[in-house]
């Protein structure tokens, strides 16, 4: 089953209707310091024979174009590289960043650290965004009724709107981002929930060690 719920932010952010058809870019997070593991480039971790990375980036391969915010990285192919300002300063600095690359109305966000991931969970963010006019952004919840910032979907003028209120991004918040944008809160479908669900992120070891034992799941679409 999937779900949805509104979580009202600040009204006067741009709000155009969203085709689910249409190209989209994705910006991948890939510059965390992975302290609580050992101070490891999360991207560069291996889950079921890719990097996270790797996987992450099978998951948005329908994008139009893909923008990893991160040191740079050898063999990832067609995907535009950028770098925060500065180095380390956080998510809303990453976004702040790659904006100047992404030219369609729409873009997925994803952090880097997702092994299970996929395509079909993109595009199930992508038509819930959609399917609400006026929605900046579809969010995954998890579980417990957390928003997961980082499995998102976003409209582009929505989150320029978002960047220019918060002002300097270094060390800002995702969900400070959220206050000026209608968001849509959605759980995810049961066919884009693998044996570990899509939002399963990796902090520590123990978790890592949890993603290792159940591999990956594919990241094609349904």
């Amino acid at each position: 089953m999937s779900g949805t719920r509104s979580h009202a932010g600040a009204s006067g952010a741009p709000s155009p209707g969203t085709d689910p058809s249409a190209p989209f870019d994705a910006v991948v997070l890939a510059g965390g310091r992975g302290s609580r593991l050992g101070g490891r480039d999360k991207a560069t971790i291996d889950v079921g024979g890719r990097t996270l990375l790797e996987g992450v980036l099978d998951a948005v391969g329908h994008a139009r174009q893909t923008v990893v915010v991160g040191p740079t990285r050898a063999g990832l192919g067609n995907v535009v590289t950028v770098c925060e300002d500065p180095p380390g300063g956080g998510p809303v600095a990453a976004l702040a960043a790659a904006m100047s690359s992404v030219d369609t109305d729409t873009l997925v966000v994803l952090a880097t650290d997702l092994p299970f991931v996929t395509g079909a969970a993109v595009d199930h963010l992508r038509a819930t965004l959609a399917s609400v006019p006026g929605a900046g952004a579809a969010v995954a919840v998890d579980d417990a009724g957390r928003l997961q910032w980082l499995l998102a979907v976003w409209q582009a003028e929505a989150l320029r709107h978002a960047l220019a209120c918060v002002g300097p991004p270094d060390g800002r918040s995702l969900r400070q981002l959220g206050e000026h944008v209608e968001v849509r809160a959605t759980t995810m479908s049961d066919d884009c929930r693998p044996e570990l669900p899509v939002w399963f992120d990796i902090d520590t070891v123990d978790e890592l060690e949890r993603a290792r034992r159940h591999g990956t799941q594919p990241a094609a679409r349904d």
